[in-house]
């Protein structure tokens, strides 16, 4: 009987992931991935239903501060859609970043002891936030029905821009997770970075009330922040509006830019994980 031999090579350079590798390691991707399902909700009252109560808790903040306290100007649609159409994306991206960081430290003593792909850890982290991006977008069809809101007819882009804030919170997560074993300290900064991307990001208000309140010279790279045109351009799939125009094709270029430099990096980082944690 042929049995397949996994042959490691420590010398060998390789420029990005094997992917073969990872497609012959899926049933630990996958094994990975429903454990972080179960401890997300292990032990508490209300299990799943967690998943619902923060996006909502998070709705309700955003639109107090910028929907009743600051009064931002959001035209014909009512400030909750509005918001929602920004935190569905930004939530998943949000929890990719917050998880992905410490993903490899928390798995360090199965880094020591076997050998797998290491990219398949923070994938898994990836594919647990799915859940807060369905939640979100099952908030947004019933807001949309109760406020009697037809999609516009730039719908048909949607899953492009929510393909895209995918891309970028693997991006960011991949390269945080390869960082924080070499530096520690980005397990401080991200909840920062989570933190101040929600209000750098157009989550709660429009990119042009942005633009015509920042100085020229931040506004100018205000939309190197990938999900700035994301977020603008899946409002603007279902809502209508003002284009994404450039906004989106910069952030387009941030998020490809992103997500292979992430690649490279992490995979020249990989042969040095175990001796590093």
């Amino acid at each position: 009987m042929n049995k397949s031999r996994l042959v490691i090579d420590s010398n060998k350079n390789n420029l990005l992931p094997n992917f073969k590798e990872l497609i012959r390691y899926k049933d630990l991707f996958y094994t990975l991935a429903w454990r972080d399902f179960k401890i997300r909700y292990a032990q508490t009252l209300v299990g799943l239903l967690w998943a619902f109560i923060q996006p909502i808790a998070t709705l309700t903040i955003l639109y107090v501060v910028f929907g009743r306290f600051a009064k931002v100007e959001t035209g014909n649609v009512p400030h909750l859609v509005f918001t929602v159409c920004g935190t569905s994306v930004w939530a998943y991206f949000s929890y990719v970043m917050t998880n992905s960081g410490n993903s490899i430290i928390s798995a360090q003593d199965m880094v020591k002891k076997i050998y797998f792909p290491r990219l398949i850890i923070p994938l898994s982290k990836a594919v647990v936030g799915l859940i807060d991006l369905s939640v979100n977008l099952i908030i947004l069809i019933i807001l949309l029905f109760w406020y009697g809101i037809v999609p516009s007819a730039n719908i048909i882009y949607f899953p492009l821009f929510i393909f895209m804030g995918v891309l970028a919170a693997l991006g960011v997560g991949i390269w945080l997770s390869a960082l924080t074993i070499r530096f520690r300290d980005f397990q401080q900064i991200v909840p920062f970075m989570v933190q101040l991307g929600l209000y750098i990001t157009p989550v709660a208000y429009p990119a042009k009330f942005a633009l015509q309140n920042l100085p020229d010279s931040v506004a100018s790279i205000y939309f190197l922040n990938p999900m700035a045109g994301i977020v603008q351009g899946v409002r603007w799939s279902l809502l209508g509006g003002d284009a994404p125009g450039n906004m989106a094709t910069i952030s387009f270029v941030m998020v490809v830019l992103l997500f292979v430099s992430s690649l490279f990096y992490f995979s020249s980082a990989e042969k040095k994980m175990a001796d590093i944690l």
